[in-house]
C-alpha cells in the first residue's frame, strides 16, 4: 500500500491513545484474525479427515518410517522447502534419522545423498512443481519408497508416490490466494503429526530426547541427577555399626561437604542416613553417651533416595514435596554412588521453582517418578 493510500485522517477529539498511534488497528487486527481462522479451518478439516477417512495412508506412512533401514530424506522447494528443513530437524531430534535435500541441489550432485535404504518424503502442494517432477523417476528407482504430501491426487507426484498424504484443498490465506500460507501450515502440522506418532511408536522418552538436545532451556530440563550430583568421593559414608564419634572423625572431607552421612551395611548397601540435625538433637537432649554407641541406633531408617539416571527436575520435585535438602543417589542394588543437595540445583532452575512445597513442583502421593527409592 502506497503512502497516499495510507494518508491519516484527522484525529477526532477524545480518540483513545492507541487509536492515535495505530489508526488502522481495527482493520489490521480483523484481517489478522481472518488469516488465523482461515488456516485453523484447514487444520480442523485435515484433523477430521485423518480420523474419518477410510484410507490408512497415514498409518502406512508411519509404518514405512518405523521399518526403514536408512534415513528419512525430505524434499521440498520454496516455502515447502523451509517446512521440509524444519520437519527434518523435528524427525531427527525425536528418534527418526532424517535430513533435507534441496531439489535444485539434488540435480547437481546431492542425489548421491539418497541411498537405496532411505525413505523419501516429498512436499509439494500442487504436486507438479518442475524441480520435483524431474526427480521422481530417480527417487522411485534409488530409494526404499516415496511418500508424497500434496493436495492434488491427480498430480505427477501423487501418481508416482507409494503413499499419498492428502493436504486439504483449502484456499490460501493470502488476499490474492497465491502466497503459500494455509498449505504450508497444513504441511507443517501433518509433518509434525508423522514425527510425533513415529516417536511415540518407538517409545522415544525424555531421556532419549536429552541425548540429542543437551543445550538451551530444554537441555537444562532434561539433565540427569548423574550430571549434577556430588560424586561418592565428595560424600561422607560409613558403616552403620560404627559409633557416632568414630563416624564423625572418620568421614571428615575437605572443601564443600554434604550435611548427611550415608550409612551402609557389610555389603555396601545403603541402610540409613545421619544428618547434622540429628547430631544437634542428641546434643540438645544432653545424650552425650550416644556418641559412643552404634550410629545405627540414631540413624534415620525411613528416607528417600534417587537413582542416578533420574531427571534432575524430578529430584527437585522430591526435595520440594518432602521438604528435605538432600537426596542420596543409589545404583540398582541400593549402593550409594553420590548425593544431590538442594544447593546443587541453584542456577539449574528459576529461583521461584526452588520454593519448597510450591504448586509448580508439588507431587501427590502415588505420583513419584519410578527412579525414586523409598527406604523403610
Amino acid at each position: 500500500m502506497n503512502n497516499a493510500a495510507r494518508k491519516l485522517p484527522p484525529v477526532p477529539h477524545g480518540t483513545p491513545p492507541i487509536a492515535r498511534v495505530f489508526p488502522f488497528a481495527n482493520r489490521q487486527k480483523s484481517r489478522a484474525a481472518e488469516v488465523v481462522l482461515c488456516e485453523a479451518d484447514a487444520l480442523q478439516a485435515m484433523a477430521t479427515r485423518l480420523v474419518t477417512e477410510e484410507s490408512n495412508a497415514f498409518c502406512e506412512a508411519v509404518e514405512r518410517i518405523l521399518s526403514m533401514r536408512g534415513r528419512l530424506v525430505i524434499l521440498g522447494i520454496g516455502k515447502a522447502g523451509w517446512v521440509g528443513q524444519k520437519l527434518a530437524a523435528t524427525f531427527a531430534s525425536t528418534g527418526t534419522p532424517a535430513h533435507f535435500v534441496h531439489p535444485s541441489e539434488a540435480v547437481h550432485g546431492d542425489l548421491g545423498r539418497i541411498h537405496p535404504d532411505d525413505l523419501v518424503l516429498v512436499l509439494s502442494n500442487s504436486g507438479k512443481t518442475e524441480e520435483i517432477v524431474r526427480l521422481l523417476a530417480h527417487l522411485k528407482a534409488h530409494s526404499a519408497g516415496v511418500i508424497a504430501m500434496t493436495s492434488s491426487m491427480n498430480s505427477p507426484l501423487a501418481i508416482a508416490a507409494d503413499v499419498v498424504l492428502k493436504l486439504p484443498d483449502h484456499p490460501e490465506a493470502c488476499t490474492n490466494g497465491l502466497a503459500p500460507t494455509t498449505s504450508t501450515t497444513c504441511m507443517m502440522a501433518l509433518g509434525d503429526a508423522l514425527a510425533m506418532v513415529a516417536s511415540d511408536e518407538r517409545g522415544f522418552a525424555a531421556r532419549d530426547f536429552a541425548k540429542f538436545h543437551p543445550g538451551g532451556s530444554l537441555g537444562q530440563q532434561l539433565k540427569t541427577v548423574n550430571e549434577l550430583m556430588r560424586p561418592i568421593e565428595e560424600c561422607r559414608i560409613a558403616r552403620a555399626e560404627s559409633s557416632i564419634r568414630d563416624v564423625l572423625v572418620g568421614v571428615a572431607r575437605p572443601g564443600r561437604r554434604s550435611g548427611a552421612v550415608m550409612l551402609v551395611d557389610a555389603d555396601g548397601k545403603l541402610q540409613g542416613i545421619f544428618t547434622d540435625s540429628d547430631l544437634a538433637k542428641l546434643l540438645e537432649r544432653r545424650l552425650d553417651q550416644s556418641l559412643d554407641e552404634a550410629i545405627s541406633k540414631s540413624m534415620i531408617r525411613r528416607f528417600s533416595a534417587v537413582e542416578s539416571q533420574a531427571l534432575a527436575k524430578d529430584a527437585l520435585r522430591i526435595l520440594a514435596r518432602k521438604k528435605i535438602s538432600e537426596l542420596p543417589v543409589v545404583d540398582s542394588e541400593d549402593r550409594p554412588i553420590g548425593m544431590i543437595d538442594i544447593t546443587d540445583l541453584i542456577g539449574f532452575v528459576d529461583s521461584k521453582e526452588l520454593t519448597l512445597g510450591s504448586e509448580a513442583h508439588a507431587i501427590h502421593e502415588g505420583a513419584y517418578p519410578p527412579t525414586l527409592r523409598l527406604f523403610c
